[in-house]
């Protein structure tokens, strides 16, 4: 099995920068087995059309405006991702939906996408993470590497340094 954890957000618009941040924070903590890859996607589009064309499985970590309180946690899957791009719930879309729609085209989409998002407080110029948010992060990517383990790809915890 092929999987990609793509971590996307712009990292100097605040809470926007969490799903880079849960990337990193999933790789500074588990050791990443062969066959899965973890991506920080920053801001990128159609250069994103290699790196994810035909995966079995790509889990986005990104933020995800639904409507409920700063730092809520949102999965959609299946049947909700298109409902997600739809909707633009994150400012990513744009660019991601549009590789989402040439992998169809040309028929390399990802058998299966995941979407992990957290709900932002501000999305305001800024370096930081709000508290909401940052508390978050650590979550978000415990949820990436439990949807591995959900389809028999065990992470590694590292171990802790002193």
């Amino acid at each position: 099995m092929r999987a990609i954890v793509l971590g996307i957000g712009n990292t100097i618009l605040s809470d926007e920068g969490v799903g880079v941040r849960a990337a990193a924070a999933l790789q500074e903590r588990y050791a990443i087995p062969d066959g899965v890859s973890v991506v920080d996607g920053g801001t990128a589009g159609m250069e994103l059309l290699d790196i994810i064309a035909g995966v079995d499985l790509l889990i986005v970590l990104d933020t995800v405006k639904a409507g409920g309180p700063a730092g809520s946690i949102v999965r959609l899957s299946a049947e909700h991702v298109p409902v997600f791009f739809r909707k633009k719930l994150s400012p990513h879309q744009i660019g991601l939906c549009d590789v989402l729609a040439a992998l169809e085209f040309t028929g390399d989409l990802p058998a299966e996408v995941v979407v992990l998002g957290v709900e932002p407080a501000t999305l305001e110029l800024g370096l930081e993470l709000t508290d909401a948010v940052r508390q978050r992060v650590p979550r978000l990517a415990e949820l990436a590497a439990a949807e591995l383990a959900a389809r028999g790809i065990a992470l590694r915890a590292r171990a802790a340094a002193h």
